[in-house]
C-alpha cells in the first residue's frame, strides 16, 4: 500500500510539473490549454481527494489507534482538507475562464502557483515525515488489515492505469505526446 501511495505521488509529480509549465507560459504572455489545465485538477479533484487522501487517512488513523507512540501528525488531515479548497477555487477560476468570463491572468497565476507549491509541500512532508513512520512502525500483519480496510476507499487511477476508461483522454494523449 506504501508502495501505492508513492507511485500515485510521482505521478502526481508529473502533473504538477505539466502546471508549473503552463503557469509559466502564462506569466511569459503565451497562451494555454486551459481544458487541459482544467483536466490536471479535475483528476486531482477526483482522484487524489477521494482516493489517495482517504488511503493516507485510514492507514494513519489506524497506526495511531495501534500504535498510539506514533508521533501525532495533525498536519495531515488539516493539510487534506486545504488541498480540496485549493483545488476548488481553481477549478473555479477556471470554469470562469472556460466560460468566457473575464479572469484577470494574475488571479490564475496566484491560483496556479499556491495550488501547485501546496501540492508539493504536502507530499514532501508525506515522504518525509508519514511514510517513513509508516513504515518503520507496521508490520505485514499490519499491512494486511490495512489492506482490508482500504478496499473499500481503493479506486483505479483513471489516467495512469493500463485500461480502457475514457476519462482525461486529452490529458493522456498529451502524457503520452510529452514522453
Amino acid at each position: 500500500m506504501l508502495n501505492r501511495l508513492m507511485r500515485d505521488h510521482k505521478h502526481i509529480a508529473i502533473l504538477l510539473k505539466i502546471l508549473n509549465k503552463k503557469r509559466a507560459m502564462l506569466e511569459s504572455g503565451n497562451s494555454v490549454n486551459f481544458n487541459l489545465v482544467r483536466d490536471i485538477v479535475e483528476y486531482m479533484q477526483s482522484y487524489a481527494e477521494h482516493s489517495h487522501h482517504p488511503l493516507e487517512d485510514v492507514i494513519y488513523d489506524y497506526c495511531l489507534q495501534k500504535y498510539p507512540s506514533v508521533p501525532r501528525l495533525e498536519r495531515l488531515s488539516r493539510e487534506h482538507q486545504t488541498l480540496v479548497e485549493s483545488s476548488a477555487a481553481l477549478m473555479g477560476t477556471l470554469n470562469l475562464i472556460l466560460c468566457d468570463v473575464v479572469v484577470a491572468k494574475e488571479k490564475l497565476i496566484d491560483d496556479l502557483s499556491g495550488y501547485v507549491r501546496s501540492q508539493e509541500e504536502h507530499m514532501q512532508f508525506e515522504e518525509r515525515e508519514m511514510f517513513p513512520v509508516l513504515a518503520k512502525q507496521l508490520t505485514d500483519k499490519d499491512w494486511h488489515e490495512i489492506n482490508e480496510l482500504c478496499l473499500i476507499k481503493l479506486v483505479e487511477d483513471p489516467l495512469f492505469s493500463d485500461n480502457d476508461n475514457q476519462l482525461f483522454d486529452e490529458l493522456k494523449n498529451y502524457l503520452a505526446q510529452s514522453d
